[in-house]
């Protein structure tokens, strides 16, 4: 029903990660009220574990000596160390700077693919990249590109999650071209998720139960789990085998949008700043998923 191969189908799948993924941020803040940035980075992946558990059982014949550290890699790189990353950084700064920021995705997944593979991007590829992250660089000054200079070093904490996103994205699209993208997410998941709960254990857990928004912490912490990895990995992993790793990261520029949007919810206001970077970051997105130069009408 859901044919990958199509591109309305490709565009339908962009669509969807962008809204999930753009509440994430939202989700891992709610999430801190009550947990420390361990115990929701380590819950996480602990509950993507446990719900992906019957699918890992069933895939782990998929494992050889070819694919082992290539699907560790995976887990580590596109998953567990990120998971950390991102919840220690919102301690410090926004959840909206958070995920506009996940908009350097796509520029270390074309140097990734470039320096670890030796794939070349196209001209329009390049080009996408760089009009998709002007876009999303209007969102994170407002127009006011002196800010940059105010960004702390927490910030430097997603830039890194994001280098790691983009080695992660080549590795599916190079290395694991024979492995679904629920075969994946699975197996990665299983490789991780019991050190993950190994130390959520570690952690105070008695003091996190004592809070009084517990209950909904622990209850966002569980739908970003639940939508957030498993569900959307399952579809990114997919996307990328069936277009590119450079289009399938470029859904880190419609997340601002939807970020945007999820903050309306809150009574944030739209301006005509956000709707014109929008449409600057969707062209960029159109132009990163062509293979070749397009045929003029």
């Amino acid at each position: 029903m859901f044919d990958l191969s199509k591109k309305r189908w490709q565009w339908a799948a962009m669509l969807f990660m962008a809204f999930v993924w753009g509440a994430s941020f939202i989700l891992m803040k709610r999430g801190l009220d009550a947990l420390s940035y361990v115990q929701v980075a380590a819950s996480r992946i602990f509950f993507s574990f446990l719900i992906l558990l019957p699918l890992s059982i069933k895939n782990l014949k998929l494992i050889n000596r070819n694919n082992f550290w290539q699907l560790l890699l995976c887990g580590l790189l596109g998953n567990f160390f990120p998971a950390f990353l991102f919840t220690l950084s919102e301690t410090q700064i926004t959840s909206s700077l958070a995920g506009i920021l996940n908009g350097l995705t796509p520029f270390f997944t074309v140097i990734a693919g470039l320096l670890l593979f030796k794939h070349k991007p196209n001209i329009f590829q390049t080009i996408g990249v760089i009009v998709g992250f002007s876009g999303a660089s209007i969102l994170i000054t407002n127009g006011n590109f002196s800010s940059f200079g105010h960004v702390n070093l927490y910030a430097l904490l997603v830039v890194l999650a994001t280098m790691m996103y983009g080695i992660n994205s080549n590795i599916i699209r190079f290395k694991l071209s024979g492995l679904t993208g629920v075969q994946i997410t699975s197996l990665i998941f299983f490789m991780i998720g019991i050190p993950a709960g190994i130390i959520l254990m570690l952690t105070d857990i008695g003091a996190a139960l004592q809070h009084p928004v517990f209950a909904t912490s622990i209850m966002a912490t569980i739908v970003l789990a639940t939508f957030g990895s498993v569900i959307t990995l399952f579809v990114f992993n997919n996307l990328i085998h069936h277009t590119s790793a450079i289009f399938a990261s470029s859904v880190t520029y419609i997340i601002p949008f939807f970020a945007l949007l999820w903050g309306i919810l809150d009574g944030d206001h739209i301006g005509t700043l956000q709707i014109i970077s929008l449409i600057v970051i969707l062209i960029g997105v159109y132009l990163s998923s062509l293979r070749r130069k397009p045929k003029l009408l």
